[in-house]
């Protein structure tokens, strides 16, 4: 009897390769938004020029791209020591810390908390640093102040910036919906971009904004304005209205993140599904019970083009397409412009 190994060699190898697209997808998560995403573009030039001097026999260029990539290397490991550092921590972490499922109820208490207290200080022109965790963990940022741990209040954020006592100066770290530290540093942003009317508070919220996806509030102790830094992007001098709503996009899980995931458990079933979801687009886990559903189309409502890239990206991969996108000005003395799409099935 002849047993053949080969369905299990090309099960092993489909594998290889699998994990291999897993880690090069996890690296460019981890270096997203940090200098080292320029370097993959560089490497990957380089690797371009050494195919094309292989393949047209450029002797000289291949010698040089070849000395280049041997003490490149070093080089690398040298000048982006703290992005490896912080890739290295970040995949340690993953699998050990758990975090707190986000409730709609427990984001909105601390919107309402932080917006009580930002407005308070805003006021008076009590400057204050707020850095909040989102995704990427800010436990070396917490570790440089002093450690608090306490539950968050308007109360508590408005004492301990009050000039002149021992915690004013420096960031609060927030991190599931808890105060975990007052008085951290936060790395400076070296961008010459940068306004020079921007004091450090601003360049510092920018800079941490720059190597993690925290959201940080700025409120400015010369004209009181509250600005937010998030995604390497600043947004200045934001009206109440603007700033509620945008914490709120980031932090108050929406009830069809809670309701339709259990709607699959209960069996139910719909045709058409409406979805009208806040500026960061739809949780991935509200997607996906959506596609379990399995409805023969889908309208989204999009007030953010960017999300709405992403959002289509994924159910794309779940089996539907998209149809047709309309524009729609439903602000029109705004640079808002919300979308609204149309997506079919197309897999049985």
């Amino acid at each position: 009897m002849l047993i053949t190994l080969e369905p299990i060699v090309n099960a092993f190898f489909l594998l290889d390769i699998i994990l291999v697209w897993y880690l090069v997808y996890r690296l460019i998560v981890i270096l997203k938004g940090t200098r080292a995403i320029q370097l993959l573009k560089g490497v990957l030039i380089i690797v371009l020029i050494k195919l094309a001097a292989v393949i047209l026999q450029l002797q000289t260029i291949d010698w040089i791209i070849n000395q280049v990539i041997r003490w490149g290397v070093v080089a690398v490991i040298i000048v982006f020591q703290p992005e490896i550092r912080r890739g290295l921590e970040h995949l340690g972490k993953a699998g050990f810390r758990n975090r707190t499922k986000r409730k709609a109820q427990t984001g909105e208490i601390f919107v309402q908390e932080v917006d009580k207290a930002v407005q308070y200080m805003a006021r008076r022109k009590i400057g204050a640093l707020i850095s909040v965790e989102v995704s990427d963990f800010l436990d070396e940022v917490a570790h440089t102040g002093i450690p608090i741990h306490g539950d968050i209040s308007n109360q508590l954020l408005i004492n301990i910036f009050i000039p002149n006592t021992p915690l004013h100066d420096g960031a609060v770290v927030i991190q599931d919906f808890k105060i975990t530290a007052a008085a951290s540093y936060l790395p400076l942003s070296e961008n010459p971009m940068i306004s020079k009317e921007l004091g450090t508070r601003h360049r510092a919220a920018i800079g941490l904004s720059e190597i993690t996806d925290a959201l940080t509030i700025i409120v400015s102790e010369e004209t009181g304005g509250v600005s937010i830094a998030h995604r390497n992007k600043l947004y200045r001098e934001m009206s109440h209205e603007d700033f509620v709503d945008y914490l709120t996009d980031e932090f108050v899980v929406d009830e069809d993140e809670e309701v339709k995931p259990n709607l699959i458990k209960e069996g139910i079933k719909a045709d058409v599904v409406v979805v009208d979801p806040p500026r960061k687009g739809c949780d991935k886990a509200l997607l996906d019970a959506i596609g379990n559903m399995k409805p023969h189309r889908i309208v989204y409502v999009s007030c953010d083009p960017g999300t709405l890239a992403r959002d289509l990206a994924i159910l794309h991969e779940l089996g539907y397409e998209t149809k047709e996108v309309q524009p729609v000005d439903m602000f029109p003395q705004t640079g808002h412009v919300e979308c609204i799409a149309l997506i079919q099935r197309v897999k049985s």
